[in-house]
């Protein structure tokens, strides 16, 4: 339940953010400021994921437990918003590809129409993009739920049901971190295999979701 929460969570974070982006940085005739906001997006998949968590641990998890008085800061909250920082690049990625794929088919005619950016965009290559749409959040949240470190470092680890999202939570990537670290003897370490078989059924369900989305959209074509 733990992973599911967060990953959901970051994903309703950062999905919209990242249509956001793409609808800017396809739609908008600021040339410079569109080129700039993709080489930072391609910059932020460089970064380790242990620096997103590191700076979070001694800035963000502090602004939390101070500001909302609730808690030790390491709660979903803290998480979902580094998670859904660390997912962003991979959905923002993958529908500018699909966007960049419609903009060279349709630009003559768009400029024969007198269309601007913005409307081509709007009525062309967006209403065409539908089936990456569904791919990126599929993707996206497969990120979400394999991450180990994020959970790790900002999730507070707790096995308990939340009720806020100032509560603590345990996934499954970190339990199965933690446990192996110290633990080889008792029935903690065992449920890990519970676990991997769990995040390996994850993994499977998003490489079928993907596949019957690529079939959608060839019997589209088709």
């Amino acid at each position: 339940m733990g992973s599911l929460l967060l990953s959901l969570f970051a994903l309703a974070l950062s999905y919209p953010l990242s249509l956001g982006l793409c609808c800017y940085i396809h739609g908008s005739s600021h040339s410079t400021l569109r080129k700039a906001m993709l080489v930072l997006v391609q910059f932020m998949t460089s970064i380790p994921t242990v620096i997103y968590g590191f700076v979070a641990v001694f800035l963000l998890v502090p602004f939390l437990r101070s500001f909302f008085q609730h808690g030790t800061g390491f709660s979903i909250l803290a998480a979902g918003l580094i998670l859904s920082l660390l997912i962003l690049p991979t959905i923002v990625l993958i529908l500018h590809s699909q966007f960049s794929q419609i903009e060279p088919k349709i630009r003559l005619t768009a400029k024969a129409l007198g269309m601007s950016e913005a409307q081509k965009f709007i009525y062309i290559v967006f209403p065409n993009a539908k089936t990456s749409l569904l791919t990126a959040a599929v993707l996206g949240f497969g990120r979400a739920v394999g991450d180990t470190l994020i959970p790790l470092m900002l999730a507070g680890n707790a096995v308990s049901q939340p009720e806020s999202i100032l509560d603590s939570i345990r996934t499954l990537t970190s339990h199965i971190a933690l446990v192996v670290a110290t633990d080889s003897q008792s029935d903690a370490y065992l449920s890990l295999f519970a676990c991997g078989m769990v995040l390996f059924s994850s993994t499977v369900a998003v490489n079928i979701a993907l596949r019957w989305i690529a079939g959608k959209s060839e019997e589209g074509k088709a």
